[in-house]
């Protein structure tokens, strides 16, 4: 069996000292991040959680469209693999990628997240398939059939008043091809080869703190197979799919087919308090249903220090801050400009290009936490605003 690198496929460097030790290094990075790339080699950086720096990882440049490249990796955590992206970034244009989404009613920032970078495809030329898992939501009990399926055309149209082009998108569900005979036939196939462990696992940052079942055990296998039927070349989710991913990787040559390229896009943080990830079963969430009013709410109470890398808990648990991450995945892949007002008394408005330049001020103390969240609630607004019309829309 293939073995995967880790998550982060980087040198694993605990800082156990204060920031400011490692200063040259941090300068470094900053200097480098936005240079251009023309030299013969590239270099990519990738961010590692634990390191808590950007590590420098050399990319051999071949024959591949390094912008092309470039813009499949942004802002994704991992690419599996490598050479595969590089593949797909010699002649992107007419390849397809692919999100499975359990319909839930209401797109939220996770929805939103790999939503912005089926777009940034889009871009390029990519075909989009976005599943809408009505089988998968039924095996994870989120509700009767019929309710599952009447949900999952409300977050079609939500997903096109958000950004995705039509012409370029194929909505499909689950149940248009997950009981036919020949999908069962293989799914049995995946069955006999997987151990229960093996699934238990690729489903455990899946399905919660629940008591496991058979459904649990099933749900992943089919999540690989889809990858087949669907016919596509790139398989996008958070970093809680990487195990379903790796497990499609080593299963689905019992089938004769070929193992799926994929991205991972980072999780964001708890909004209160920066720890684990935003849920919207378990505590404060941002989704296309909040108002005006209860956004800016949602935002101003945010977890936000004065740095992109605030320290761990008393209890040793590792924190984001969730305000610059907003920032980094939602806010300037859409916006090629930010600008944060504020009054001339207080220094006027601050106007950034890149999510850098904005990182930088607020370490530095040019950027205030509290203009940096006012600004933040005011372009999250604006980029769920069509969302939420539509969703009132849908209501009445």
């Amino acid at each position: 069996m293939v073995k995967y690198p880790p998550l982060q496929r980087v040198i694993t460097i605990r800082v156990l000292a204060s920031v400011e030790q490692f200063s040259p290094l941090k300068e470094w990075s900053r200097k480098n991040q936005s240079r251009q790339m023309t030299e013969l080699t590239s270099w990519r950086y990738l961010v590692s959680r634990s390191a808590r720096i950007r590590t420098p990882i050399k990319v051999s440049q071949h024959s591949f469209d390094m912008d092309a490249y470039e813009q499949i990796t942004h802002n994704v955590v991992e690419a599996v693999t490598e050479e595969e992206v590089q593949s797909l970034a010699e002649a992107p244009e007419g390849k397809r990628a692919y999100v499975g989404y359990e319909p839930s009613g209401v797109l939220h920032v996770g929805h939103m997240l790999t939503a912005n970078k089926l777009i940034e495809l889009q871009d390029l030329g990519f075909e989009v398939v976005v599943l809408l898992a009505d089988v998968h939501a039924y095996l994870n009990d989120k509700g009767s059939f019929e309710r599952i399926r009447s949900t999952a055309e409300q977050m079609q149209e939500q997903f096109i008043a958000y950004g995705l082009e039509p012409t370029q998108t194929e909505f499909v569900y689950g149940s248009s091809f997950q009981f036919e005979e020949q999908y069962i036939l293989d799914l049995h196939t995946l069955e006999g080869v997987t151990s229960l462990a093996r699934a238990e696992r690729a489903m455990s940052e899946i399905k919660g703190d629940g008591t496991a079942t058979v459904a649990h055990a099933v749900y992943p296998l089919m999540q690989a197979l889809d990858i087949v039927y669907l016919d596509v070349d790139l398989a996008i989710g958070g970093t809680e799919q990487r195990k379903v991913h790796m497990l499609a990787r080593d299963t689905l040559n019992e089938l004769d087919a070929d193992s799926p390229t994929c991205l991972h896009t980072p999780l964001i943080a708890d909004l209160e308090t920066g720890v684990g990830k935003m849920s919207s079963s378990d505590g404060v969430s941002v989704s296309m249903e909040d108002s005006t009013a209860t956004l800016r709410e949602k935002i101003n109470a945010a977890y936000c220090p004065p740095t992109a890398t605030p320290a761990p808990t008393e209890e040793g648990h590792e924190r984001e801050n969730p305000v610059l991450q907003l920032f980094e995945y939602h806010v300037f892949p859409r916006h090629d400009t930010v600008t944060v007002e504020r009054s001339e008394e207080h220094g006027g408005n601050l106007r950034y290009d890149s999510y850098t330049e904005l990182a930088d001020d607020l370490e530095d103390g040019e950027l205030h936490p509290a203009d940096a969240k006012n600004s933040l609630a005011v372009y999250l607004d604006s980029l769920i605003a069509p969302g939420r019309a539509k969703i009132r829309e849908q209501q009445n």
